[in-house]
């Protein structure tokens, strides 16, 4: 299967009495590269979310992030010291700016960490936090397998378009040929201005010009890594296609301006020009492509 590195998934469930909620995000990048936010009693199974996320996802940049909803049922306590640090805070700035004397008890429960319960027995066990990480990771492939397909198709699109330009290329390759070597055999007879020409050393001109020229072993090369190409797409390795095919779209680049150099003609060279703006095509979504 072919995964795009680009996907969302979430999922969200109980921990003992927590309800976790978890999101992960994924965009592309060169290895795995995990990222995690938990809240602080999640922390300490950061190596256990680590490991699932691992297992998920071979490559790209994944960014986790989860939050706890606690209930009623919780059994949260006041924190009496934290409590009372805020209250003594906020009567320092009342008598320091002048403000009203009242505050709301509600307003302070409210303040981070007045409210605390244990954290053992409100976000349950390691096993029920992963158990909900990977159904979002799971949504997160589901996600990346679609994405995947639909710039499987694209890239099979775009590399039918530069093999029908190689096709050209090679169709109008001999006729090119023919007419550089027409044209270097009446250009040496304008120069030599009815002096009678060596002929043999003429066909040893015209010998090299045709080596010069030819573009056959090119063509050749561009359909073996054609081959490789397509036999990537439809048999994937367990790895993930995106570095082979890189590997590849660097082959076919190289082909391209070798058969450029060697074109010497309007025609082919257009064509290659063609090769070269699909290629460029196919390069920017390859690097999307675990």
């Amino acid at each position: 299967m072919i995964n795009s590195m680009t996907g969302f998934g979430s999922a969200d469930g109980d921990a003992g009495t927590a309800h976790v909620s978890v999101e992960v995000r994924s965009v592309n990048h060169r290895y795995f590269n995990p990222s995690l936010k938990l809240p602080t009693e999640l922390n300490r199974w950061e190596g256990e979310v680590r490991d699932a996320m691992r297992r998920a996802v071979s490559r790209g940049h994944v960014t986790l992030s989860a939050r706890i909803d606690r209930r009623a049922s919780d059994g949260g306590q006041i924190d009496e010291a934290q409590f009372a640090a805020y209250v003594d805070q906020l009567r320092r700035l009342q008598d320091r700016h002048l403000l009203g004397t009242t505050l709301e008890v509600g307003a302070i429960l409210r303040l981070p960490n007045v409210i605390v319960s244990s954290a053992e027995e409100a976000t349950g066990s390691a096993s029920e936090l992963v158990a909900i990480v990977e159904r979002a990771l799971a949504m997160l492939n589901d996600m990346r397998a679609a994405e995947g397909a639909r710039l499987a198709a694209y890239l099979r699109e775009r590399l039918s378009l530069i093999e029908a330009a190689v096709e050209r290329i090679a169709s109008r390759a001999p006729a090119r040929l023919v007419e550089q070597r027409d044209r270097l055999r009446a250009a040496v007879q304008e120069l030599a201005n009815g002096v009678a020409l060596d002929e043999q050393r003429l066909a040893q001109e015209i010998a090299v010009l045709a080596d010069r020229l030819d573009v056959s072993e090119e063509i050749s090369r561009f359909h073996s890594h054609f081959a490789a190409f397509r036999a990537t797409l439809d048999r994937p390795p367990a790895e993930g296609v995106g570095k082979r095919l890189g590997f590849l779209l660097q082959e076919l680049l190289r082909e391209a301006n070798t058969t450029g150099s060697k074109a010497n003609d309007a025609a082919m060279l257009g064509d290659v020009i063609v090769i070269k703006e699909e290629l460029e095509r196919i390069r920017e979504q390859v690097e999307n492509l675990e």
